[in-house]
């Protein structure tokens, strides 16, 4: 690893403390005061020192290797652990710079590996490093050789869609869910204030709020700060970030499936979010915000083939569905295309998602006992990012139906789908 490595993990043994001080405070005060000034100043220096060495030789003792079927990462100071990811596995490779990264010149890779959850990273390369290896991990996962793979280099991009800062500004003010929650978070403590007459149960109260629509405004801008999605052989890249700055990878042959939010503000502009779920992969942020137009030539690079705007949807049954979802009903709809089965539901925020035919794990029907007695049933569909898709209110008859075909089509579509390795 680079050698600034240990300063960041020096902050373990200091965390750690400042977390059992936090814990005990009366203890600590107590302590404290029974040191004299040299004392506490060599403590502070002991601190240092253990801090210091601690991340020292946590550097020291970890290593990767590169071999010609996997990548290899050994950690632990008394405690060895070895990583071995099979190159095949490996899903996507990321490339994230914080702020202070940055400014050193470093950078840290994270690993989606297909069947695990938790990520494996190398922190911290040098930038140079980092995106040569990257690179080169890239194209092992893609099946070329080990002996040409270091002399591929990053593949060639296409940029698709770049959003200013300006539209995602007006976006996060036009989030009806931002302003409710933040009249809840002014509204609220001042009531249970009045009736509880303590100002901390009001605080109590009004931090996590507040800290809720910072998350969805000003966190969000941060992080979806000059959003770019570009094409490349092995995958869409996504580079965003403001103050920490993310590359990363989204491989189309392993979306499971992709979500098209259109809140009730961001309609008259014509605006769009497209989320997407992606096995073993945390990200779901495809687009934070573009217009209907660019949405749709992204969504069809990443689903070849499909174009939402010709999906045509059917709606629930006025017999019986209004009686089961007042008001709400007239949301749900149901569309099925030779590549994608896909279902709307929302009034105020329309969601449309689509599941590739290949990607469907599994389809269910279900009934509650008031759907079963108006006539009424649900087609779920299970995908391999543990995600359902549900059509909701559709006619018994129909649902049985759009069951026994779905299954069709999913085993003929899993045939003919294109194979997940990049570069293919």
């Amino acid at each position: 690893m680079h050698p600034v490595t240990p300063l960041r993990r020096a902050w373990a043994p200091i965390a750690v403390l400042a977390g059992l001080v936090l814990q005990q405070p009366e203890r600590a005060e107590e302590w404290s005061r029974g040191l004299s000034s040299l004392l506490g100043a060599l403590a502070v220096l002991a601190l240092l020192v253990a801090a210091g060495l601690y991340g020292f030789l946590s550097w020291w003792f970890t290593h990767y290797a590169v071999t010609a079927t996997e990548l290899r990462i050994r950690t632990g100071l008394l405690f060895r652990r070895t990583a071995h990811i099979r190159l095949d596995r490996i899903q996507a490779v990321d490339l994230t710079r914080p702020l202070l990264a940055r400014v050193v010149g470093v950078a840290k890779l994270k690993l989606d590996v297909i069947g695990t959850e938790d990520k494996d990273e190398l922190a911290y390369l040098s930038e140079r490093e980092a995106g040569e290896l990257r690179a080169e991990l890239l194209a092992r996962a893609a099946g070329f050789a080990p002996e040409t793979a270091a002399e591929v280099g990053e593949a060639p991009v296409r940029e698709l869609l770049r959003v200013p800062p300006a539209t995602l500004v007006v976006s996060l003010l036009l989030n009806i869910g931002v302003w409710a929650s933040l009249a809840v978070g002014l509204t609220a403590p001042f009531v249970v204030w009045w009736i509880s007459d303590s100002v901390w149960v009001g605080l109590a109260i009004l931090l996590p709020i507040l800290g809720g629509v910072w998350a969805a405004t000003g966190g969000r801008f941060l992080t979806e700060y000059d959003w770019t999605v570009a094409e490349s052989p092995d995958g869409l890249r996504l580079d965003h970030g403001l103050l920490d700055r993310a590359h990363e990878t989204v491989p189309p042959g392993r979306v499971q499936t992709v979500r098209i939010v259109e809140p009730l503000l961001w309609r008259r502009r014509g605006w769009v979010r497209v989320e997407l779920a992606v096995a073993g992969s945390a990200n779901e942020v495809l687009v934070p915000v573009a217009s209907r137009e660019e949405a749709q030539r992204v969504v069809a690079r990443v689903l070849p083939g499909v174009d939402p705007a010709a999906l045509d949807f059917a709606p629930s049954p006025d017999r019986g569905s209004r009686w089961v979802v007042p008001v709400w009903w007239k949301g749900y709809g149901l569309a099925v295309s030779p590549e994608v089965f896909a279902a709307r539901h929302g009034r105020l925020c329309r969601r449309t998602e689509l599941v590739p035919h290949a990607k469907v794990q599994s389809v269910r029907v279900s009934q509650g006992p008031w759907e079963r007695a108006r006539g009424l049933a649900d087609v779920l569909v299970d995908t391999g990012a543990n995600k359902t898709v549900t059509a909701r209110l559709r006619a018994a008859e129909e649902a049985a139906e759009v069951l026994y075909a779905q299954a069709d089509r999913s085993r003929t579509g899993r045939a003919e789908a294109r194979p997940d390795r990049w570069m293919t």
